[in-house]
């Protein structure tokens, strides 16, 4: 459930690609909700304004798709065009997840090194901005309100309610400076936009590589127009299945099961800069320093870490795995003599002008506008949240939780029950055989939603397992860059109980 590299500490998103405009002559409107086919003129694709090698357009569609007829928005599409045309197979749709990561940018940046010469020379690789993020009318948000969040750690119910407040707050201050989108920036709103793409391109079929969250992309896409699939690869799978508790737990257990992985990795290699010593003592005990403020950034000295910010650079670090890194950084914190100044734990945070004639800023913000209208997840008082923590702390004591999921289902807190994406059990009947790959020891994507899945679509999905640690999967080793090369160019299907060896951490 996050982008694929350079976005790896936009995970909840603040400020992605904000309104950077796009060449291109819109595509008409996209037809009525549901299965039916509507003629539609293609995209004037022209070259991109910073990588002429590949071409950018836009295509606009109506907000909501229940009213066709009503607002609209432009959906901003990048592509790489096949290298050996006589060998063209077709378009590959891709989206490196988020929710919130740019499509786009990863078509133009990414895919050139992410992808083998195979896939480059074979398929048309199209990337695209979801609805709500990026360049396709980004959420906006009061810089000076998100400036202003409370915790989301809550001690007792006035604190929870606070909390409920300004999440009720900051929703209708994006509502108001987003538009009619906001209300419509649901997975299940983008896969429509992504057939109406399908059709602006020209192709009867699509292929289809989804990571992380990106995931969820594919797999409704799948229930919704399963027989418009040629090959869908997906990586890093979401469990849209998954209650509150379980969802929290797992991820919890996803993040404390990296750690011990890390733990693992440094008592056996002499290249980490903890090894020889308890690596579970040295970590609990720097985050206990931590919670009494005497830990600073050697990076910014003026500033106090907070355990949390510390367990959440150390999950990001994870999803690499970058484990000499986590080393080095816990090593020189650890390093640190007691401070006995007790500054606040919370940096500063800067306050937006309120000078009269001054212009409000905004800045994008696209996750919860997105996470919050596909989870049905709301804490209804401090005692159901209470109960919540408890259990995710039990999942992961060393980790302190899940830094990412804790944070996403915090923010849902106060807003409306209703949800335009709620969970369900994935039904797909038409689709053809669908490659998942995954890694058996994901930071941020338990293994267990893989196999949900997978149990869920045992016709028509086919699982890889990755037996080693880290988020991205594709390019973990040739194992399982070969498997997804020769699925999406020959469509051929790893054999039953295949898995592919770890891989060496860096």
């Amino acid at each position: 459930m996050r982008p694929l590299f350079r976005t790896l500490t936009a995970v909840l998103a603040a400020g992605l690609l904000a309104g950077v405009a796009m060449p291109g002559v819109q595509a008409a409107d996209a037809g009525p909700p549901g299965r039916g086919s509507v003629p539609q003129r293609t995209i004037d694709w022209k070259p991109c304004p910073d990588d002429a090698t590949a071409d950018c357009g836009t295509l606009r569609l109506p907000v909501d798709r229940a009213r066709p007829s009503g607002e609209t928005f432009d959906l901003a599409v990048a592509r790489r065009k096949a290298a050996d045309p006589a060998r063209r197979i077709g378009v590959l749709l891709v989206n490196p997840g988020g929710p919130g990561a740019s499509g786009v940018d990863f078509a133009l940046d990414d895919a050139p090194t992410h992808f083998g010469a195979d896939i480059r020379d074979r398929f048309d690789i199209v990337g695209f901005d979801p609805r709500g993020v990026g360049r396709s009318h980004p959420v906006k948000c009061s810089s000076e309100l998100l400036a202003r969040q409370p915790s989301v750690h809550p001690r007792n119910q006035r604190e929870f309610e606070r909390l409920a407040t300004y999440n009720r707050l900051l929703r209708e201050d994006c509502r108001r400076h987003t538009g009619p989108l906001f209300d419509h920036a649901d997975t299940l709103s983008v896969v429509g936009d992504m057939d109406a793409l399908r059709r602006a391109l020209g192709e009867k079929r699509i292929n289809y590589f989804g990571h992380s969250y990106g995931t969820l992309l594919g797999e409704q896409y799948a229930e919704q127009y399963g027989d418009r699939i040629r090959a869908m690869a997906l990586t890093a799978n979401m469990d849209h299945s998954l209650g509150a508790r379980e969802f929290l737990v797992s991820s919890a257990a996803a993040a404390e099961d990296s750690f011990h992985q890390f733990v693992k990795w440094c008592d056996r290699s002499s290249s980490c800069a903890l090894h020889g010593r308890d690596v579970t003592a040295v970590w609990d005990d720097l985050l206990t320093r931590a919670d009494r403020g005497q830990i600073r950034d050697p990076r910014n000295p003026d500033q106090v870490l907070t355990a949390d910010a510390i367990a959440f650079e150390a999950f990001l670090a994870f999803y690499g795995p970058r484990w000499n890194e986590v080393a080095d950084r816990v090593a020189s914190l650890d390093a640190q003599e007691p401070d006995e100044r007790r500054r606040s734990q919370q940096p500063r945070q800067a306050r937006a002008s309120t000078a009269q004639g001054t212009e409000e800023r905004t800045e994008a913000n696209p996750f919860h506008a997105v996470f919050c209208q596909d989870w049905r997840i709301r804490a209804r008082d401090y005692r159901e949240y209470a109960e919540l923590t408890r259990a995710e702390l039990g999942a992961a004591p060393h980790m302190r939780g899940t830094p990412r999921v804790h944070a996403a289902v915090a923010g849902c807190v106060g807003w409306p029950d209703e949800v335009n994406n709620p969970q369900h059990r994935l039904r797909i009947t038409e689709a053809p055989r669908i490659l998942m790959l995954h890694s058996r020891h994901d930071p941020a994507n338990h293994f267990s939603w893989a196999l949900n899945v997978h149990r869920q679509t045992r016709g028509t999905t086919v699982l890889l397992p990755y037996r080693g640690a880290g988020h991205s999967v594709y390019n973990r080793s040739d194992c399982t860059r070969d498997a997804v090369d020769d699925y999406l160019t020959e469509l051929t299907i790893p054999r039953a109980g295949s898995t592919c060896a770890p891989a060496d951490p860096h």
